[in-house]
């Protein structure tokens, strides 16, 4: 991106994904391939799928709601409202929504996240 710019929505358009978790891309452009921005929402008792990113680190900024991070190399933790997450490229991750609310967090990513980045490591159902 070479020049400043607004981004703005007429309407949400979040969407499922089968992570388990819906998404809201606020910032997500292959002109600016440094960063991408989302908020995530996970419903009451949902635990997002176990993956990781490859090549591109995350940050979840929680927003609202009460959860449990697990990422590899980091004892699982509950986490809040103004708390932060780091999560190295690579690292397996998930999240689950303790609370009786949704779970709503920003994700943060560098470089921005694609598809391509995002691999699965939940064993196949039998």
């Amino acid at each position: 991106m070479a020049e400043p710019c607004i981004v703005r929505r007429d309407e949400p358009s979040e969407y499922y994904l089968s992570e388990r978790c819906h998404v809201l891309e606020h910032w997500n452009a292959a002109e600016d391939a440094q960063a991408s921005v989302a908020r995530i929402r996970v419903a009451p008792g949902t635990t997002t799928q176990l993956h990781r990113l490859r090549g591109t680190a995350e940050r979840y900024l929680i927003q609202s709601g009460r959860g449990r991070i697990e990422v590899a190399g980091l004892a699982p933790a509950e986490v809040a409202a103004g708390d932060a997450v780091f999560i190295p490229p690579d690292a397996a991750q998930r999240i689950a929504n303790l609370g009786d609310d949704d779970l709503v967090f920003l994700a943060i990513c560098t470089p921005r996240f694609v598809p391509d980045c995002y691999e699965d490591l939940e064993p196949e159902a039998a």
